[in-house]
C-alpha cells in the first residue's frame, strides 16, 4: 500500500535507453514525475517547479556508474525534493505573519516622548562631561567621540597611553555615576 510520501513511478519505462540518458528519461516520464511530486505537495504548480529543480540538479551532477536505474533515481530525487519543500512550507506557514501586521509596529525610536528622553539624557551626559577636568574630558572626547586610538590621544596630549587609559576609565565611571544619580531623582 503506497502512502502519499512513498511514491513509485507509475508510467516508468522499464527499458531505459542507453542513448539519450537523463534528458530522455526526464522527458518520457515528466508527467509521472509531476504527479509524484503533486501527491506530496498538493499543488501542480509547485510540483512542476520541483521536477524542474530535480532535473537541473541531476544535470549538473556527473553520471554515476553505481546507479542501476536512472529513472528510479530521478523519481527518488523528485520525491525527496518534494518532501523537503513540503516541510519548508510548513515552517514558513508556522512563522509567517500577514504583511499588514508589520505596518502598525511602531519604530523603536518613534514618538516625541522617546525623543525628549534622549535629548534629556544627552544634556545630562554633556553636563557630566563638563564636570570633568579639561584634559580628562578632552581625552575622553578624542577617543570616544572622534574615534582616535588611545595611542593617538596620548601623542596628541603629550602623555602616556597608560594615563590616557586611566583618564578614559575615570571619565566613564564619572559619567555613569552622574547618569545614575540623575535617573534616581
Amino acid at each position: 500500500m503506497n502512502s502519499a510520501l512513498d511514491v513509485e513511478p507509475e508510467e516508468l519505462d522499464p527499458a531505459e535507453p542507453a542513448e539519450g540518458g537523463l534528458l530522455h528519461i526526464y522527458l518520457s516520464n515528466r508527467h509521472a514525475l509531476i504527479n509524484a511530486a503533486m501527491r506530496v505537495l498538493g499543488s501542480r504548480h509547485h510540483a512542476e517547479d520541483i521536477v524542474q529543480d530535480a532535473f537541473l540538479r541531476l544535470q549538473s551532477v556527473s553520471p554515476a556508474e553505481g546507479i542501476r536505474s536512472q529513472a528510479s533515481y530521478l523519481f527518488r530525487v523528485v520525491r525527496n525534493l518534494a518532501i523537503d519543500s513540503y516541510r519548508r512550507q510548513g515552517l514558513e506557514q508556522k512563522w509567517k505573519a500577514p504583511e499588514e501586521e508589520g505596518l502598525h509596529v511602531p519604530a523603536p525610536q518613534s514618538g516625541p516622548d522617546v525623543a525628549a528622553q534622549k535629548r534629556q539624557a544627552l544634556a545630562a551626559l554633556s553636563e557630566a562631561l563638563q564636570e570633568l577636568p579639561p584634559r580628562t574630558r578632552q581625552a575622553f572626547e578624542m577617543c570616544r567621540v572622534q574615534g582616535m586610538t588611545q595611542k593617538e590621544v596620548a601623542v596628541a596630549l603629550g602623555v602616556s597611553t597608560t594615563l590616557v587609559n586611566f583618564m578614559i576609565t575615570d571619565a566613564l565611571i564619572h559619567c555613569r555615576a552622574s547618569m545614575t544619580r540623575r535617573q534616581a531623582l
